[in-house]
């Protein structure tokens, strides 16, 4: 597969820490996490990854610390093109992968990194793993369903999204995302109908009611399909055959 042009470094820090074991220890590496997550915002980059790295020293166990240190590697990498960094990202991803193998984030920036590095194959085998070994959870389904979406395979995207919301059917971004896997395949009707469930689960989507908005105007700017004046039959399609009148 190629690389797609679409696909974009995964930046959503995490600002507070997972719920593990440690009263105080938690609480300073949460709070860690989220001072870190001011500074990256700030572009204060390398005091960014000071209090990252301080969140994992005061609990060793949090895997959202390890998540924000390989995000901002993988940021400090790209725009200073220092191939060190990435290497840290990866490492520091697959740290927090060890400590909560469903951490959805961080399976998506490894995803990100691994095809930016030309490793394809690599991204879609990490996924497909996840979802093997997560077979109740929808999650890594969806992942998966983006991936194939970016590198044009529309029709396992589906198919992939299909499996996710029935393990999930109350989830508004993966309806949302079947919905846009629709519209781009033209199948602007049952898109329609992807969308709206999406904001029934979730109102607050300005991008889905666009969308939707979108679609409406497209669906009355269509010409009626009239059906044929009496005596005149429907043309027969070659290599399709006629019921027969008995």
């Amino acid at each position: 597969m190629g690389k797609s042009n679409s696909l974009h470094i995964a930046l959503m820090l995490v600002g507070v820490g997972l719920t593990m074991a440690g009263g105080c220890t938690n609480f300073v590496a949460s709070s860690r996490n989220a001072d870190g997550v001011t500074l990256f915002q700030r572009g204060q980059f390398q005091e960014a990854l000071q209090q990252f790295q301080e969140a994992t020293y005061a609990d060793p166990n949090n895997a959202d610390g390890y998540y924000n240190l390989g995000a901002t590697h993988h940021r400090l990498g790209r725009l200073r093109n220092q191939p060190d960094s990435l290497v840290r990202a990866e490492t520091c991803y697959r740290q927090c992968l060890e400590r909560n193998p469903n951490h959805r984030d961080c399976h998506r920036g490894l995803a990100v990194l691994l095809i930016e590095e030309g490793r394809t194959t690599e991204a879609f085998a990490s996924i497909q793993t996840w979802a093997a070994q997560s077979p109740s959870l929808a999650e890594p389904r969806m992942e998966l369903a983006r991936l194939y979406s970016e590198f044009g395979n529309k029709e396992a995207a589906t198919n992939t999204l299909a499996d996710a919301v029935k393990l999930n059917p109350d989830d508004a971004r993966q309806w949302a995302a079947f919905g846009k896997v629709r519209e781009e395949t033209g199948n602007n009707a049952q898109a329609m109908v992807n969308y709206q469930r999406s904001l029934e689960i979730n109102p607050g989507q300005p991008d889905v009611v666009a969308r939707v908005a979108a679609l409406q105007r497209i669906v009355a700017q269509q010409p009626l399909a009239l059906p044929p004046p009496p005596g005149i039959t429907q043309p027969v399609v070659a290599g399709q055959p006629t019921p027969a009148v008995r």
